[in-house]
């Protein structure tokens, strides 16, 4: 066993003897680890949490509390089970959500929850739907939530933020790319007010502020056995935001049939089906609390995440590949050219985006 981790481990109100430690998963932002106890007595699940990525994890952990709390309230309240149906949070020796080791690092800690399924990817319509389901099921029970959430990830999916960032790099062209890009440059700047215009509409109200949860990948739901949604998980990166930005964000990972990175660009276009599925099973929970503005701009909250995902990747080889990891001196600019082609397939079928869900909302009323 890690000595190290042997010595994080006793912080932790865990029960029973520990039988072993072991590595869980990629590790792309925190180190997660299982952590395996003797008998009947749970496992549990233990992370180190990126301090780089996230800059205060004590509010990350408050965040995380709160919305825990309330969710287990409201799957109490329905008959169901709090242990399975949410995430737990398990305290320090000291009540604390997380325990800060000599050398500066943060770690926290949750009940592993077992006999369930996850997925990497969408690889059905009724798997899609599925997902959908479960990301707008978590969005309704948080509806009624009122505590307020820490801003833990400043300007996320705020494009004003990002425009503003975006004119800083442009002027500085610090790694000396910009003049190989002119015609990726265009892209952005096409497209920079039409994209403004819905972070607009949030500022002045328009749009409500909801509970998020701003990384809706299918791999951030657990199935049970039977494959129906049991748990949304990975809450790091949950904070008050607009709900469009969920819904949009899962669009561009569940329909694109090619690689966030794909170099063969005839790969990369938008599932028109797995669309449609995603959304049918979103709308089934999220539509008892959706306003009409909220509706009316679920399509093209695909676009704005998707058009957002393109400046930054472009922005990040501007600046000189100093945030997305890469594999080679091009790969961001890969994945920019990837992006788009992926924003062009869904400006291409935007308004029968728009006429799949005006037809699904009809049917659920």
């Amino acid at each position: 066993m890690n000595i190290a981790l042997e010595t994080i481990v006793p912080h932790f109100l865990f029960r029973g003897p520990i039988l072993q430690i072991r590595p869980l998963g990629e590790g792309l932002i925190n180190d997660t680890f299982f952590v395996e106890t003797q008998g009947n007595n749970p496992d549990y699940i233990l992370q180190r949490k990126n301090k780089n990525i996230f800059r205060d994890v004590p509010a990350m952990m408050d965040n995380i509390y709160k919305v825990t709390t309330h969710l287990k309230k409201i799957i109490s309240e329905r008959g169901g089970d709090p242990l399975r149906e949410a995430l737990t949070v398990i305290p320090t020796v000291d009540g604390r959500l997380f325990y800060k080791d000599a050398a500066g690092e943060y770690w926290a800690a949750c009940l592993f929850i077992d006999n369930t399924t996850a997925y990497d990817y969408a690889d059905s319509p009724e798997l899609a739907g599925q997902g959908g389901r479960g990301i707008g099921k978590f969005q309704a029970m948080l509806a009624g939530m009122k505590e307020p959430l820490a801003d833990i990830l400043p300007g996320f999916h705020n494009m004003r933020f990002r425009l503003k960032q975006w004119d800083e790099v442009l002027g500085k062209d610090p790694a000396g790319r910009k003049a190989q890009v002119t015609e990726e440059i265009g892209w952005i700047e096409s497209r920079r007010n039409k994209m403004l215009a819905l972070w607009e509409k949030f500022e002045s109200g328009e749009i409500p502020v909801r509970i998020t949860h701003n990384d809706t990948k299918i791999s951030n739901i657990l199935f049970d056995r039977q494959g129906e949604v049991l748990c949304v998980i990975d809450l790091d990166t949950v904070l008050s935001s607009m709900c469009l930005n969920d819904y949009g964000d899962a669009i561009r990972s569940y329909t694109n049939a090619g690689k966030e990175d794909d170099e063969n660009l005839e790969n990369v276009y938008m599932k028109m089906d797995l669309f449609e599925s995603y959304t049918r099973g979103y709308l089934s929970e999220a539509s008892s609390f959706l306003t009409q503005p909220e509706i009316d701009n679920l399509a093209f909250s695909a676009l704005y995440i998707t058009f957002e995902q393109v400046l930054r990747f472009l922005m990040d080889y501007i600046d000189g590949d100093n945030y997305y990891k890469v594999k080679h001196e091009t790969h961001n600019l890969a994945r920019t050219r990837a992006q788009y082609k992926l924003l062009l397939s869904m400006e291409e079928n935007y308004d029968e985006m728009r006429s799949v869900i005006s037809r699904i909302v009809n049917e659920i009323k």
